[in-house]
């Protein structure tokens, strides 16, 4: 069975190199597909605003994380920490606390910096988000991307580097065996 997979880019820049990196994972696999789930259109969280229900742009976020298998998250890092509209992004999908979409569902990291760090600091918050969250985080598997202005063409909005290639092959491999055996523990 084909298996669908989310990509959430946590930069809302418009040539954000994280979309590139993302982008370069739906030509790696013909036996995967990939949809985007944008973040850019969510209010900021407010629990009043879903007194009267959930605002519309947070309905289709919600829906379009219940309609894939799986999903991967791929952010950048600011001032050492997660983006403010992945945070946003995660705080609506955490609600309601005991339905979560996200509760369960298998996410894999990846991140994209121009620093030497890669995005380290930002996937350890974030996998703390999602733990808090009850997602199933992708074991062990780090992919952290440093020096990313040297590893994408910007103009063409292409991933260039073949190394960072074979290791994102690798980790796309490694993340649809873990949506087959991710354990069901309740």
């Amino acid at each position: 069975m084909t298996k669908t997979i989310g990509l959430i880019c946590g930069s809302l820049r418009k040539n954000s190199f994280n979309r590139i990196i993302a982008q370069s994972l739906t030509d790696m696999y013909d036996s995967v597909q990939f949809r985007w789930i944008e973040i850019k259109d969510l209010p900021l969280f407010n629990e009043d605003l879903e007194v009267g229900g959930d605002p519309e742009p947070v309905t289709s976020f919600k829906s379009a994380i219940q309609e894939v298998d799986g999903i991967i998250i791929v952010s950048p890092e600011y001032n050492s920490g997660i983006s403010g509209a992945l945070k946003n992004a995660l705080d609506w999908a955490s609600r309601p606390p005991k339905s979560s979409v996200l509760s369960k569902k298998p996410v894999g990291l990846i991140g994209a910096t121009p620093g030497g760090l890669g995005t380290a600091f930002s996937q350890m918050q974030t996998r703390q988000i999602l733990e808090a969250m009850q997602v199933h985080i992708l074991p062990f598997q780090k992919v952290l991307i440093s020096q990313v202005h040297e590893k994408v063409d910007s103009e063409q909005k292409v991933l260039t580097d073949e190394k960072t290639k074979r290791y994102l092959q690798r980790y796309l491999q490694q993340f649809i065996y873990w949506i087959d055996h991710t354990p069901i523990l309740d």
